[in-house]
Formats: structure tokens, C-alpha cells, sequence
């Protein structure tokens, strides 16, 4: 058993922290502020090969394998989870779908312009009545002549006001309740229309949208009949966030003085800090492992919804502690640590709630049926 990075993957992780810490991190505050990060970063993310980590050279990506792209999610959160769910959404819920499930003609049309960030990916299944239950979901795919005619609205859309691909699902079985009657459909800008952006608690530099969906499309624009899930991703994300709470509390601790002494020094600080890093650790060992048994072609529904559930609390609790090891500087938008709160709860949440999470880890080890969970 190695637990150590190889050569390649190092080399990537490297890349990746240096662009987050020259790039990103300098300018998240004012992202967060705006509500928006600037669209040439995409270009300058693209560059590197890191818009398609994990998409084979041959369809336009870096070749790498899917724990490099872990890596990579994980720095960029560290920086700006606004950044990391873009990258993330945009590849673990759009262009791996497409290049696994698409037909041949659909991974060559669709696929190497995402993976070289020529344009965005969006995944649009998520609607008003349609959440965790994904088989709930009322826009429609009924069939013509020629392709589909395609009616609804989605809620929540990551990426969705400035996507050139977005993945939507709808029904084309009206007979078949649950999931089994829903397809995919690769759509392009012009086939959705925005009509309102989200006001969220964190994660405020990336965009969040309601779209409407009112078009008629070609046969060729179904892309497959089974829900696919960016998990492992959102883990990654929740992992990153997470260090960076520990990182700027840990740097606090040993620069700030109470009653003479540097509060790193008192034990109440030190344990909140041992706590930190012991967990990290751990979540970090179920994320990878996650993304190995991927890597591998190994089963991976539990291993996935084990590294969601975990890390994503864990960030939740440990920015909280950061706040309060910075006390009432942890309060003001003077360091980071509040975003890192804000920015934390989503994780709990979207690719499956977690108690969604607990429902998928139960059924695996228990042995009941699993059913399509979002």
C-alpha cells in the first residue's frame, strides 16, 4: 500500500497551488465582494490544461488521471471555492459525463473544446420540485419528427449564465416514473435563457442561475439515460476550504499575544489545532481513496458518498473553529475566515445532501437495493 504522490501528480499539485496562490487567492476577497470573478482567469486556468485535468490528450485535455484533478480541485478551493465548483461542475458533472456516456460522435463534437476551457460546461438537473429527488423533475423532452422539443425551467444552475454546453436532463418517458424515465441532452447557450441569478450565503464568485428551457433539438443531442454525479469533486472542494481555515488559524494562533504569550501556546488553541489537522488528514485519505477506486474502475458509490459526507462537515466545523480561534477578527471580512464559513455550508448540500449521503453509505453496507439518489 503507497500512500505517496507520484512524480506526475506532485508536478500538477505544484501547478496548481502556484497559479491559486499568484492567481486567485490574492483577489478572492474582492471576487466575493463583486459577486463575479473575471472571465480571462478561465483562459489563464485553460493554459495550464487545468479546465480538462483528467479528459485523455486525444479529446483535447492534459491526460492526466483523476486524482491529479482531485489535486487540483483541492488547491483552487483553497484559494476560492467559487473557483473550485466552477472548475468542478464544468468538469466532473459536464465533460466526464459526455466523454463516458456520449456517443462517438458526441465525445468528438462536444468534448475537446471543454476540455481545452474554449468554452464552460453547466449541469442543469436541479429544479424547483426536483432536488434531492432527481426522479421528481418536470421538464419535459417530448419527441418530433426530427429531434426533441424541450420545455422547463431549472433552479440553481452552477456555471449557467456564462455556459456554451450545459447537460440537461428532462422526461422523455411521461409512463415511466423515477429515473428510468429521464435523458440528458447536450444543449447550447442559445437553446436556455437566464431569468434570474441566485443570492446565495457564500460562493458568491462563482455564478448560480434560474434558466428556461424552451427549445427543439436534433436527434443526435441525447446523451445518455443514467444520472451521473460529481461527488468525489465537491469532496475535493470541501477538503480545500477546509485547509485553508486550518492554515490562516494555525498562522494566527502563532502570532497573536494574549496575557503575554502567544495564543498557540495556550491549550485550549492547541487542541482546537490538533483536532483540525487530525481530520483533515483523515478526510484527505477518504477523498483520495475515493478518487483511486474511480481511477481504478473500481466500484466507488460508497467510497465517493463517505469522502462527500465527511469532508464536507468536516469543513463546515472547521471554519467555524477558525473563526473562533480568531475571535472577533474572525468575524470581520479583515481575513478570510468568514468566507471560508460562508463558502463551507454548500458543500453539505449539493451532489446530494448528506443525508442523502447517509441514505446511499447505508444502502451499500447494508446490502439493500440502491436507488437512484441524487
Amino acid at each position: 500500500m503507497d500512500f505517496a504522490l507520484s512524480d506526475d501528480q506532485r508536478e500538477i499539485q505544484a501547478l496548481a497551488r502556484e497559479f491559486a496562490q499568484a492567481e486567485i487567492e490574492p483577489h478572492a476577497s474582492q471576487w466575493d465582494r463583486d459577486h463575479a470573478f473575471p472571465q480571462e482567469l478561465l483562459g489563464k486556468l485553460a493554459e495550464l490544461g487545468l479546465m480538462g485535468v483528467c479528459i485523455p490528450e486525444a479529446y483535447g485535455g492534459a491526460g492526466a488521471d483523476f486524482l491529479s484533478y482531485v489535486l487540483v480541485l483541492e488547491e483552487l478551493s483553497r484559494a476560492d471555492a467559487g473557483v473550485g465548483v466552477t472548475v468542478a461542475v464544468h468538469t466532473s458533472a459536464v465533460t466526464l459525463p459526455i466523454l463516458g456516456f456520449g456517443t462517438d460522435e458526441q465525445r468528438s463534437r462536444f468534448v475537446p473544446p471543454l476540455a481545452r476551457g474554449e468554452v464552460l460546461g453547466a449541469f442543469a438537473l436541479t429544479e424547483p420540485e426536483a432536488g434531492s429527488d432527481a426522479g421528481a423533475l418536470r421538464t419535459a423532452a417530448a419527441a418530433t419528427e426530427t429531434g426533441w422539443r424541450i420545455s422547463g425551467s431549472k433552479q440553481w444552475i452552477t456555471n449557467g449564465r456564462d455556459a456554451g454546453t450545459i447537460l440537461a436532463f428532462a422526461r422523455t418517458d411521461p409512463d415511466t416514473p423515477g429515473p428510468a424515465g429521464i435523458s440528458a441532452f447536450v444543449l447550447d447557450a442559445d437553446h436556455v435563457r437566464v431569468t434570474r441569478d441566485e443570492e446565495k450565503l457564500g460562493l458568491n464568485s462563482s455564478s448560480t442561475v434560474d434558466l428556461v428551457i424552451d427549445c427543439e433539438v436534433e436527434r443526435d443531442r441525447v446523451a445518455m439515460t443514467t444520472l451521473d454525479g460529481g461527488r468525489i469533486g465537491i469532496a475535493a472542494q470541501a477538503l480545500g476550504i477546509a485547509q485553508a481555515a486550518y492554515d490562516v488559524a494555525r498562522a494566527y494562533a502563532l502570532e497573536r499575544r494574549q496575557f503575554g504569550r502567544r495564543i498557540a501556546e495556550f491549550q485550549a488553541i492547541q487542541w482546537k489545532l490538533a483536532d483540525m489537522s487530525t481530520e483533515i488528514d483523515a478526510a484527505r485519505l477518504l477523498v483520495y481513496r475515493a478518487a483511486w477506486c474511480r481511477q481504478q474502475g473500481l466500484p466507488h458509490t460508497e467510497e465517493g458518498a463517505k469522502a462527500k459526507l465527511f469532508a464536507s462537515e468536516l469543513a463546515r466545523r472547521q471554519t467555524a473553529e477558525a473563526i473562533q480561534i480568531l475571535g472577533g477578527y474572525g468575524y470581520t471580512k479583515e481575513f478570510p475566515v468568514e468566507r471560508y464559513y460562508r463558502d463551507a455550508k454548500i458543500t453539505e448540500i449539493y451532489e446530494g445532501t448528506s443525508e442523502i449521503q447517509r441514505l446511499v453509505i447505508a444502502r451499500s453496507v447494508l446490502g439493500l437495493a440502491q436507488r437512484a439518489l441524487a
